[in-house]
């Protein structure tokens, strides 16, 4: 069964920040360029991971996106989300990995927060 692909738009936002624009499914079969794409960033002190346009993910692209969470909080770096609807949103909450992540309605929302929270 093909699934939908998933494409990954790096750009740059502010000083220090990284966004990964995801369009498409996070998904098993999608993985390799999610996780190439986040581990590309590894120096980043921040990266914004915006999801508007993620209709859902399965349990391996959440795993995926948890993992490097753990990873980015274990480098003294941080990883935030944006844009998340609400049937992944609902996925975070029954699996109640939502408390690991900073998460933002907007990317535009997000940039604004963690620049402000950058300069404090």
């Amino acid at each position: 069964m093909a699934t939908d692909p998933l494409t990954i738009e790096p750009m740059s936002a502010l000083e220090g920040q990284r966004v990964l624009c995801l369009r498409g499914p996070l998904t098993l079969e999608n993985l390799p360029l999610f996780q190439n794409a986040i581990r590309r960033e590894e120096s980043a002190p921040t990266v914004i991971v915006d999801l508007s346009d993620v209709p859902y993910m399965d349990s391996s692209g959440l795993g995926s996106l948890v993992s490097a969470c753990v990873a980015r909080q274990k480098a003294t770096r941080r990883i935030a989300l944006s844009g998340v609807n609400e049937r992944v949103l609902n996925l975070f909450e029954t699996t109640r990995v939502e408390p690991l992540f900073l998460i933002f309605p907007t990317l535009d929302d997000a940039i604004t927060a963690l620049t402000t929270a950058a300069e404090a």
